[in-house]
């Protein structure tokens, strides 16, 4: 995200099911890709919309008023509604429609802690992210400095096979392909971490059939989208489901995004 941001682009779609994993054969680790870039545009000096895009419940509040002023800091908020749901396994806020969270967000000012989150150095992160005002909202650049992925403690939560990757990695550095993040422990994901987080995840929450959230356009001249089904509407007409198909078959998809 950070270094999509310093393209100069907004992404304006971020949640769950846009950003995959991936393991390359053999690499021992894994990588999380940014997909589905239909409603992405370049950031300008106002950053107003004609329309509205977005999924909710990922939408961040300056969303829900008028005008609507979309800048990179909507893409760290839907970051933060992510992070949330990894960690508590809902959202911070679930409503059935736009006009709902419309009408909440005019009178909400924060998104209150919840007891699951016991760690204060990763809810003052996420509190960041899921700030109210966009101008306090914390960066992409802000939040990797942020203690809580450079603090001596979390220095100390790096695996020996993270260091070992990137020991790895500065062997085959003259390769193009190898990049400062590759070389850097703390940006190193092993693929035996997460497959045993995802199989704990299971055990503690088996999976339960869930609606999916709503993407929600009030354009009238329709994005191209890889996709099988879509559905646009106006700000006056009830939200209806969109369904991406961005990599192969549909339970693919869903296969992807559950991991």
């Amino acid at each position: 995200m950070c270094v999509f941001h310093s393209a100069g682009l907004i992404h304006r779609d971020i949640k769950c099911d846009n950003i995959l994993l991936h393991s390359p054969p053999g690499s021992g680790r894994v990588y999380a890709k940014i997909s589905d870039f239909g409603f992405a545009k370049k950031a300008d000096s106002t950053n107003k919309q004609t329309y509205l895009a977005g999924t909710i419940p990922f939408m961040a509040p300056e969303l829900f008023k008028r005008p609507i002023i979309s800048t990179q800091k909507v893409d760290i908020y839907a970051l933060g509604v992510t992070f949330y749901r990894l960690i508590v396994h809902t959202y911070p806020l679930m409503l059935d429609t736009y006009k709902d969270y419309q009408k909440v967000m005019a009178h909400l000012k924060c998104i209150e802690r919840p007891p699951i989150i016991k760690d204060n150095l990763l809810w003052d992160l996420l509190s960041k992210m899921l700030e109210f005002d966009p101008n306090k909202r914390i960066t992409a650049a802000e939040a990797l400095q942020h203690p809580y992925f450079t603090s001596p403690e979390a220095i100390a939560d790096i695996s020996p096979e993270q260091y070992e990757l990137a020991q790895y990695a500065e062997k085959l550095q003259l390769n193009d392909k190898i990049s400062e993040f590759d070389k850097d422990p703390t940006f190193i994901l092993s693929f035996s971490e997460i497959a045993e987080y995802i199989q704990s995840d299971i055990q503690r929450n088996p999976p339960q059939e869930q609606s999916e959230p709503e993407l929600y356009s009030d354009q009238l001249i329709p994005h191209q989208f890889d996709s099988q089904q879509t559905h646009y509407i106006t700000d006056t007409q009830k939200h209806t489901t969109l369904t991406l198909k961005f990599s192969g078959s549909t339970s693919q998809r869903k296969f992807s995004a559950s991991i």
